[in-house]
């Protein structure tokens, strides 16, 4: 009995989610995101060299990285699809696992942990896998800070947008998704170098992310009571300081694992030489400790466990529809 695309794209899910929870992203494995990243990196070089006005070029920078993305994808589904169906859904799963990250991310942040167990200056080298600012002089408290802020602002592009995007148009359009947020993490910055090449990437990020960022924020108050953390003063802080940062999503998350955790985050920081100021989130209830980068990683769990039951259930009632 052949499947609907309903009940076929949601089964593709749990199993690229189970995947991704099991596997993760194997360093030396061949991605998509290396491949998106190196038309990326051709694209600007051709466009900075023709010249001309660098707020246009980004706009096709945006669109071709991310229609190119999708057509791709598609592309390879429908040839699957020719093939066979039981082809078709190997190809899903495989492509929804690619765009997931929680155990990889979960990963960069517990080597963070057990570098600050050797030395400050181990944890300095790991952190800079993961963040954008200067690490050369952070203290471990420092460390810890911009790890678990990695890993709450991450737990929305790297799970929670994926799996919405992946409920509602499938491998396709969560694929788009993932080149959107490779474009904004390689070009999607205000220094003078990125400013104009990189706004339409960094707006559409901010686009694409917008409702999941909120949905994330409310499910880490949720998973804050399930892994023994404060998910009542998780609720407060997201009330009062998810608007305290540049960006329009990210202090939701953050902002639920500071009140969870009881701690404070945020605050001003350098990033390639340059100090950016930035309210703090959070209140300083207790000093940060090197076992909160734990704690927000059962976060970002309990998050991504409780929006993959969200897509299972929501994908039944489509399909009862």
């Amino acid at each position: 009995m052949s499947m609907g695309f309903v009940e076929m794209n949601v089964a593709a899910m749990m199993v690229g989610f189970a995947l991704d929870l099991i596997i993760g992203d194997p360093e030396g494995w061949t991605h998509p995101v290396i491949w998106i990243g190196k038309w990326i990196s051709f694209m600007e070089k051709k466009l900075r060299k023709r010249g001309g006005n660098l707020r246009f070029s980004a706009l096709v920078l945006t669109a071709s990285t991310v229609l190119i993305s999708m057509i791709c994808t598609a592309a390879v589904l429908g040839v699957l699809a020719l093939v066979h169906q039981a082809a078709l859904f190997a190809g899903m799963c495989v492509v929804s696992w690619w765009c997931l990250s929680a155990k990889c991310l979960a990963v960069e942040a517990k080597g963070v942990y057990r570098a600050l167990g050797v030395s400050v200056e181990k944890g300095r080298t790991q952190v800079a896998r993961i963040v954008g600012r200067d690490t050369t002089e952070l203290s471990e408290e420092e460390i810890t800070c911009a790890t678990i802020e990695t890993v709450a602002e991450n737990t929305t592009d790297g799970v929670i947008s994926p799996m919405l995007y992946l409920l509602i148009g499938g491998p396709v359009l969560a694929m788009g998704f993932k080149a959107a947020s490779t474009l904004d993490s390689m070009v999607g910055y205000l220094d003078e170098k990125y400013r104009d090449i990189g706004w339409s990437s960094a707006k559409f990020d901010d686009v694409l992310n917008y409702i999941p960022a909120r949905i994330c924020g409310f499910l880490m108050c949720i998973g804050a009571f399930f892994t023994g953390m404060d998910g009542k003063n998780a609720l407060r802080i997201m009330k009062r300081d998810h608007a305290n940062h540049l960006s329009p999503n990210c202090a939701w998350s953050e902002s639920a694992a500071a009140g969870a955790m009881h701690i404070q985050l945020g605050g001003t920081h350098t990033y390639f030489g340059k100090v950016v100021e930035k309210p703090t989130i959070g209140d300083h209830d207790r000093p940060v400790e090197k076992d909160d980068i734990l704690r927000a990683n059962k976060l970002l769990y309990a998050s991504a466990v409780m929006m993959a039951g969200i897509a299972a259930i929501a994908g039944l009632i489509l399909w009862m529809i």
